[in-house]
């Protein structure tokens, strides 16, 4: 079984480890700050060994793509918690977010 947090917990936490398993153009349109880009269809070959021993937190639009995301991650041995509604909860409870390719 997956955690999960809402975006308000995510806030809570301030700077953690986060991956947005969304597209580039989805990404690039706006993201939370700090967010690193690993597309879904990347997430099984993508280099997250830096994030073993943390919690690694994945986001996506609405919050399917980052639970497969975090199926898979878990299932590898990674520590891993969902963010519930995704970045459109993100952007509807009035946050910040970062356009661009850069996660900052």
């Amino acid at each position: 079984m997956v955690k999960e947090i809402d975006v308000e917990g995510l806030d809570r936490l301030g700077s953690v480890p986060l991956i947005d398993v969304r597209e580039p153009d989805e990404y690039a349109d706006g993201h939370v700050p700090g967010a690193l880009l690993v597309p879904l269809g990347s997430v099984p070959a993508a280099d997250l060994s830096q994030y073993r021993g943390s919690t690694l937190y994945v986001i996506c639009k609405s919050g399917g793509r980052s639970m497969r995301a975090c199926e898979f991650l878990a299932d590898a041995g990674y520590d891993v918690v969902n963010i519930a509604g995704g970045i459109m909860a993100w952007v509807t409870s009035g946050r910040s977010v970062v356009e661009g390719s850069s996660p900052s």
